[in-house]
């Protein structure tokens, strides 16, 4: 009786109990728990999760992000770009535009400009001055010292000192022959 009762019990207990149970258990209780658990995480905990997080990276996410990039932008940037332009750039570009202006106006000026200073400048100058002083300078000095001096040899003054330093009387001659 005993084994007849516990055998009863038990196959009750398994197959009833344990189906009854395990399908009120799965039917009800997933589908009551899912459908709570889940509509009331859908709806107020994902919504407030969502507010919450959208409110913090609104307000301190971006405002810090802005002003910490906005300061780091124009303190750090701005100092190493800053730096790199002055130092590498306008040396690089001095020191690129100093050479290669050197360079070419020197190879110009000595290429160029020397041989047309020297040639065209010093060959007109010469011939100028040349002409120039030769012929106005040497007919007036040459007229001027022969006018004067003609002159001042044919005076009276000048014949009586040119006796003495002579010692003859040439200079009578001189003024017969004119």
């Amino acid at each position: 009786m005993i084994i007849y009762l516990l055998s009863f019990l038990l196959t009750f207990l398994l197959t009833y109990l344990l189906s009854y149970l395990l399908s009120y258990l799965l039917t009800y209780f997933l589908t009551y728990l899912l459908t709570y658990f889940l509509s009331f995480f859908l709806s107020y905990l994902l919504i407030y999760l969502l507010t919450l997080l959208l409110t913090f990276l609104l307000t301190y996410f971006l405002t810090y992000l802005f002003t910490y990039l906005l300061s780091y932008l124009l303190t750090f940037l701005l100092t190493s770009f800053l730096t790199c332009l002055l130092t590498f750039l306008l040396t690089y570009l001095l020191i690129y535009l100093l050479t290669c202006l050197l360079t070419y106006f020197l190879t110009f000026l000595l290429t160029y400009l020397l041989p047309f200073l020297v040639t065209y400048f010093l060959s007109y100058l010469l011939i100028y001055l040349l002409t120039y002083l030769l012929t106005y300078l040497l007919t007036y000095l040459l007229a001027y010292l022969l006018t004067y001096l003609i002159t001042y040899l044919l005076t009276s003054w000048s014949t009586v000192l040119l006796e003495k330093l002579t010692g003859s009387a040439a200079s009578q001659e001189i003024i017969r022959i004119l």
